[in-house]
């Protein structure tokens, strides 16, 4: 199984439209071992993980890179940035988390296997939405395995 890792920093994003995603493709199952989201401004925002199963009009794609270079395999997963005009279809997974009023305030989830997947299927997807309020530039990375 090869393990990549992809980040990137966001535009705001809204309610509708995800700050960012991990999309997957019909190449293989992916499953998440790690996400870290941080806050780039002084103002608090709310965000919560959510499964896309429609494409939408996702942002630009973030380098995909593997974790043991020794491994020649070419990721499935893309992490895209934030999502313009036309909005997937989401659904919320209740994992949500507060980032507080400061550059730097963040967090980092660990999942243990196949506790959240991204299935064999075009446009599936973990994406980022803000949960309530006004979204903000934010940093994000994710570690999956393929």
């Amino acid at each position: 199984m090869s393990k990549f890792v992809a980040g990137l920093t966001t535009s705001a994003g809204s309610t509708t439209l995800p700050v960012a995603a991990l999309v997957g493709g019909t190449g293989g199952r992916i499953r998440i071992t790690e996400i870290g989201v941080f806050n780039t401004t002084a103002t608090a925002c709310n965000l919560v993980l959510c499964r896309l199963s429609t494409a939408g009009t996702p942002g630009t794609a973030a380098t995909s890179r593997l974790t043991d270079s020794a491994d020649g395999a070419t990721a499935v997963g893309v992490l895209r940035n934030t999502y313009t005009s036309t909005a997937p279809t989401t659904t919320e997974l209740g994992i949500g988390f507060p980032l507080g009023a400061a550059i730097g305030s963040g967090l980092i989830l660990t999942f243990p296997d196949d506790t959240l997947t991204i299935e064999k299927v075009a446009n599936a997807a973990i994406g980022f939405l803000v949960e309530s309020g006004t979204g903000q530039a934010v940093r994000i990375w994710v570690r999956w395995a393929e």
